[in-house]
């Protein structure tokens, strides 16, 4: 009983499997018939040239189809490469006037002045700057008028003991002519119309001025006391206390003539101080041409 069963159950869905597909196959036959109804040859799609037209049929047959739009083309937005003829030239930077008949020999001097003030209150290192007056043009020399000398005080210092005055020594090491620098070697031969010696400007040395200022105290009193022994001994009743004055005022220009180079060697000297402005002459200890 059991196996007849199931034998029913196996053929009923078979049959209903059947019935599924029949279905489905009369299906696709109608889709195929709505498109062959609908379906229009003469209006396939022809190839079209750059006016969107067709090549192979007239207007009138491709009126019916939609046109396409037209294309406008442009160049705005297409880079263009960069021409490669094109040469870079980089901008010119602004040169120096280039030095033109300069001059110089060894041992050569020259008159300048200097632009700032001078004094032994300048320490080590402090700048110095000369000009020249008017230009030179000799056999040993060729500087133009807008030149200027840089030095600095390589040495100073304030009046010392002894008498001995201050000390300002000067090296000149380069000269800028038309906005460039050049190097050179040069010192001070002259500062202020007095003669400098090893380029050493030296504060006036007071020590004989000083010894004799220190003695003016006994050649007073002595000159009061000689002056008081004239009176004494121009009366007679005085001429025996004329000596007296006279010794001790002899005395005390003796004492202090000796005394006074010694208090003299505790004094100091002068301060350097030349203004702005003041004649120079300078010398040249090396060659230089252009």
């Amino acid at each position: 009983m059991l196996l007849k069963d199931s034998k029913k159950i196996i053929f009923f869905l078979i049959f209903v499997i059947f019935l599924n597909h029949a279905h489905a196959f009369d299906l696709d036959e109608t889709v195929d018939d709505e498109l062959r109804k609908n379906y229009n040859s003469s209006k396939l799609i022809e190839p079209i040239d750059d006016n969107n037209h067709a090549l192979n049929k007239s207007m009138e047959e491709t009126e019916s189809l939609p046109q396409l739009p037209n294309i406008v083309k442009s160049d705005n937005n297409i880079s263009k490469p960069a021409n490669s003829n094109t040469v870079y030239k980089p901008t010119k930077s602004v040169q120096k006037a280039s030095l033109k008949n300069i001059k110089i020999t060894k041992g050569s001097t020259i008159e300048v002045y200097n632009t700032n003030q001078i004094s032994d209150w300048q320490s080590r290192g402090a700048n110095v700057q000369f000009k020249l007056r008017t230009s030179k043009n000799t056999r040993r020399l060729s500087i133009p008028q807008s030149t200027i000398f840089l030095g600095e005080v390589v040495n100073s210092h304030q009046p010392q003991v002894t008498c001995n005055g201050g000390l300002v020594v000067i090296k000149i090491h380069s000269m800028r002519i038309n906005s460039e620098t050049i190097p050179i070697n040069a010192y001070v031969v002259k500062a202020n119309d007095k003669n400098i010696y090893f380029n050493n400007i030296k504060g006036e040395r007071t020590f004989l001025k000083t010894a004799w200022a220190k003695g003016n105290w006994g050649r007073t009193l002595f000159n009061k006391m000689m002056t008081l022994t004239i009176n004494l001994g121009s009366e007679g009743s005085t001429l025996v206390l004329s000596p007296f004055p006279f010794a001790y005022g002899t005395l005390c220009l003796g004492l202090n003539t000796l005394t006074s180079p010694i208090t003299a060697f505790f004094s100091k000297g002068k301060h350097i101080s030349i203004p702005a402005g003041s004649p120079f002459k300078i010398r040249f200890t090396s060659d230089f041409a252009v």
